[in-house]
């Protein structure tokens, strides 16, 4: 991007660099649970940034909707998905005001959204409750509270992370799949490097 229009914003700044900020390799939560997902399901992918996540999703015959703000980020992905061959609809938007019952998706993935505050996140999960169809998968990866005593990513506010108790009680009635409270190495390029305290959350929505 060569000019910085009104929509530019801190995330552009961050993705505006000639490598990828957090590597073009998946996250290795998306690699490990991604066959949970059935060929050919809608899925969307939420804040996917420059798109390593949503490029991943759509090798592995998923047909992937991924949503970012940062028009550089969508820049970065769409080359990626380019040079990975891989069929991706990137679409620009705000997470605090998506549309998200334009259209049911058989599964959400969402990775490291720890940028939103607790009142923020309540309008977005009660917002990936309405995106999926019953029946669809929510795939959910972030930090736990103590990530930010770690400081190897992410916001430094505890109030942003997730515990599994928490996101069980903000999606109840959901059928637990897997869920995982843990450390281990990130090596997603500059962004997430080191020991990281971790949360996993996958969930089917009841009534399918």
């Amino acid at each position: 991007m060569t000019e910085q229009d009104s929509s530019w914003n801190m995330w552009d700044d961050r993705y505006d660099r000639e490598d990828y900020l957090f590597g073009t390799a998946p996250a290795e939560f998306v690699r490990t649970h991604a066959q949970r997902i059935p060929s050919g399901s809608r899925v969307l992918a939420v804040a996917d940034g420059e798109g390593r996540n949503s490029v991943f999703l759509a090798r592995q015959g998923l047909n992937v909707t991924a949503m970012d703000n940062s028009r550089r980020g969508l820049e970065k992905a769409r080359a990626l998905a380019e040079d990975a061959a891989a069929n991706v609809d990137f679409k620009y938007g705000d997470i605090s005001d998506w549309d998200w019952a334009a259209k049911p998706y058989d599964a959400l993935v969402a990775v490291f959204i720890q940028f939103a505050d607790p009142a923020l996140r309540t309008e977005i999960f009660r917002g990936f409750d309405i995106a999926l169809r019953p029946g669809g998968l929510l795939l959910l990866h972030g930090f736990a509270p103590r990530q930010v005593e770690y400081g190897t990513g992410g916001p430094p506010h505890r109030e942003n992370m997730y515990t599994l108790d928490m996101l069980e009680e903000t999606f109840p009635g959901y059928r637990v799949l897997h869920s995982a409270d843990y450390d281990a190495d990130q090596t997603s390029g500059e962004g997430h490097s080191g020991v990281a305290g971790l949360i996993d959350f996958v969930a089917e929505k009841p009534g399918g």
